[in-house]
């Protein structure tokens, strides 16, 4: 049995789809651990190759797993390699779905059939502000944001808000908790007139301490009572400015930003009808 595998998200659209699926049939797997890269907007044969040299020099012959939503042959055949395990999400079911319905699919990457130009606008607006206010980016303009991530590194706040922005179209910023806000109990000025828009991420110590040790092995940042020190002092910060705390330990993505737009009472419906690739 492998106890560890690399695993690869690659699609020639936000790879969200192809990340969401993995992850599902992943969790079926609780004894193994996974090292997760998302390759996004792989649209040409030269950047599936790049992709693919990259993941066989990070995998160094441990056969990783790639799971994949893209639609052109050429692109996605390059990565259905003799040395990875290949997954491809529409291989299943689109021919299958063909013959049902009689028709031709439009094969089209990130195809979503009822998205108009303004909501597209407002979901590329969303990513770019998510993209350029992540890990306290920018804080002066933290105004603008419609939800803000607060946590301690690696509690899971970067995948929220990037999802809350390409699924959602939510301007959501996060904000790391650090040493000195954390020794100090006090948040800074533009998080604090803004705790009405503001969720706090949790963990539970163990996980946090496994994810940290992956990165970082045996650094005092990933020791288990650094882990439980920085969740206490971070769950203690929420308390004292009435912050809603959300965990996310055990949950997909998708669960958690579920949980934060229900928090902050935002819309669920998604800025489009059809999950992208």
């Amino acid at each position: 049995m492998w106890n560890f595998k690399d695993v690869y998200f690659v699609s020639d659209s936000t790879g969200i789809l192809a990340t969401n699926l993995g992850h599902a049939l992943l969790r079926q797997f609780p004894e193994t651990s996974f090292h997760e890269e998302r390759f996004p907007f792989v649209l040409t044969e030269e950047e599936a190759r790049k992709a693919l040299a990259y993941i066989l020099k990070q995998s160094a012959g441990r056969r990783p797993l790639i799971f994949s939503t893209i639609m052109n042959d050429a692109v996605r055949n390059i990565f259905d390699h003799p040395e990875v395990e290949f997954f491809d999400a529409f291989e299943a079911f689109l021919e299958r779905l063909e013959g049902c319905l009689e028709a031709k699919a439009l094969r089209v990457p990130g195809f979503s059939r009822h998205v108009d130009n303004i909501t597209m606008a407002k979901r590329v607006e969303a990513i770019h502000f998510s993209l350029e206010h992540d890990d306290g980016i920018r804080p002066d303009e933290i105004d603008g944001a419609d939800v803000i991530l607060l946590g301690v590194s690696r509690a899971g706040k970067t995948p929220v808000s990037v999802y809350l922005a390409t699924q959602l179209g939510l301007k959501a910023a996060n904000y790391p908790l650090t040493a000195e806000i954390l020794q100090q109990y006090k948040l800074p000025e533009e998080l604090r007139r803004n705790t009405k828009r503001t969720i706090g991420l949790t963990t539970t110590p163990e996980m946090l301490h496994t994810v940290r040790e992956q990165r970082y092995p045996e650094s005092t940042y990933a020791k288990l009572t650094t882990c439980l020190e920085e969740i206490h002092q971070a769950e203690q910060i929420f308390r004292n400015y009435n912050i809603p705390i959300i965990s996310t330990a055990g949950k997909s993505i998708e669960e958690t930003a579920t949980q934060v737009t229900q928090e902050l009472g935002l819309s669920k419906k998604p800025a489009a009808l059809d999950n992208e690739g």
